[in-house]
């Protein structure tokens, strides 16, 4: 498990896109940075880990009916790993939103700021 664990923090780290837009840092671009951080996170990162989740949900579902039809540890197990494979999809839901509303809220997500917001007609009596 430490292994696998290595493996995957070594491979996000690789996917990271600081890695290559660190210039951006020197320039003065943060939020040219922080859009190109947010689109890591939203384009690819939050994909992947849907599917992790969901082939461990799937995992567990074969642990619970089909791996474990007799054994109740395996059942335990199927169960957990079902449990635990839905908070780790509402976590993601939370932290995708979060990540999106503080983005769009700075005015990082590339739309154009609405500077004249129109008033409601008034009479001039």
């Amino acid at each position: 498990m430490q292994k696998l664990t290595t493996s995957v923090a070594a491979f996000m780290l690789a996917l990271f896109p600081a890695v290559a837009a660190a210039q951006n840092l020197a320039t003065g671009e943060i939020g040219q940075f922080i859009g190109g951080v947010s689109t890591f996170i939203n384009d690819i990162l939050i994909p992947l880990v849907f599917a992790v989740a969901l082939l461990m949900f799937l995992y567990g579902i074969a642990n619970y009916f089909i791996i474990g039809g007799g054994d109740e540890g395996k059942r335990a197990e199927g169960k957990k790993l079902m449990l635990y494979s839905i908070v780790g999809f509402v976590l993601m839901v939370s932290i995708f939103g979060i990540v999106n509303l503080i983005v769009s809220g700075l005015g990082f997500d590339g739309k154009e700021q609405i500077n004249n917001i129109p008033n409601a007609p008034t009479s001039n009596r």
